[in-house]
């Protein structure tokens, strides 16, 4: 008599990746058909064992996928491949940032060899990743890239992208326990990240707290703004995830463009009077004009080759006292950076 099978055997990793795609809002499907393509209604299919290489999983297909939402956004759900169209001249530098998000996010865990990304992209790209992959702020993949890791805490990625990364992690100690068998990845497992004295992850920067753009000093004892204002911090301490060098206004312009919306000044500032076109009269105030999603006074920040411009001010010498006090390395520097996605 044929026994009946009641359950099927499932890899523990596809376990937790197809749930981790289902409870952040997509349905896995295979296919024969393609390699990875999304229809912006919900559906995620993904090419079946026979079209994917024997380094790569389902696991570790349904992860970069959803690196791709991280750096998309969340809009990116309702558009079909994310809102890719895997052509275009921004195609390579919006793939880039998907896997700057993955070196990062796998780095944390010691999964960089079990979720190394494949197709032509993890030879000329993801084999040449070494150290802060964040550290260069002028490089569009990186903007994207620190967007899309401040969304990793945010609806409806967490926190079950965070929880399936763990549970990853525990499966991958569990098996690295053991022999492997030929080739097999798991003997690829490295340490976890340490978190830094702070509580954050450790980086992979080679400086210190202590010249971080982000130390300041309260009443003579240093501080970080990336963390509780009441923490001390050694500024011997070697650099957290979130380290950055010296900050350079010129290659930022957060605090004029999108971080902030609008710039009043009074009646009396000498702007006023020195440079009227860039005064807009609301009525029962006054701000600076602003043109599209910037102020109409700063230049700069175009891409051109790959770069980004630098950012500059047409009327820095008679600038309103507003922007006068603004100061770099600042709370609301701070602020500004995150909103423009320069700074986690």
């Amino acid at each position: 008599m044929a026994r009946e099978v009641t359950h099927r055997y499932v890899d523990p990793l596809t376990h937790v990746w197809l749930g981790a795609a289902r409870a952040i809002g997509l349905r896995v499907v295979r296919t024969p058909d393609a390699y990875a393509t999304t229809d912006g209604s919900g559906t995620l299919a993904i090419a079946t064992a026979e079209g994917m290489d024997t380094d790569d999983s389902l696991a570790q297909m349904i992860f970069h996928e959803l690196c791709h939402s991280l750096v998309e956004g969340e809009d990116s759900f309702r558009a079909p491949d994310w809102g890719m169209d895997n052509t275009g001249p921004d195609h390579d530098f919006r793939e880039h940032a998907c896997l700057r998000v993955q070196w990062v996010l796998t780095g944390r865990h010691g999964l960089r060899a079990v979720f190394a990304p494949t197709t032509e992209f993890r030879t000329t790209f993801w084999n040449t990743l070494s150290g802060d992959v964040l550290a260069d702020r002028t490089d569009p993949s990186v903007q994207l890239a620190i967007a899309a890791l401040r969304r990793v805490g945010h609806p409806p990625w967490a926190p079950t992208l965070e929880r399936a990364l763990v549970a990853s992690e525990q499966i991958a100690r569990a098996a690295g326990l053991f022999e492997p068998i030929e080739a097999s990845l798991w003997a690829h497992v490295t340490a976890p990240r340490a978190l830094h004295p702070t509580g954050l992850f450790a980086g992979d920067a080679s400086g210190t707290c202590g010249d971080c753009a982000w130390r300041y000093e309260a009443r003579g004892i240093a501080r970080c703004r990336q963390v509780d204002a009441a923490k001390k911090i050694d500024p011997a301490w070697s650099a957290c995830e979130r380290y950055e060098a010296a900050l350079d206004c010129q290659t930022c312009g957060a605090c004029c463009r999108a971080a902030y919306h609008s710039v009043e000044v009074s009646k009396r500032d000498p702007v006023v009077k020195l440079q009227p076109s860039y005064i807009e009269d609301r009525g029962t105030y006054l701000e600076i004009r602003r043109r599209g999603d910037r102020c109409s006074a700063l230049e700069g920040g175009e891409r051109v080759d790959g770069s980004q411009t630098r950012f500059a001010c047409a009327i820095y010498s008679d600038r309103p006292r507003t922007c006068r006090e603004f100061t770099l390395g600042s709370e609301h520097c701070l602020t500004a950076r995150r909103r423009v996605g320069l700074s986690l």
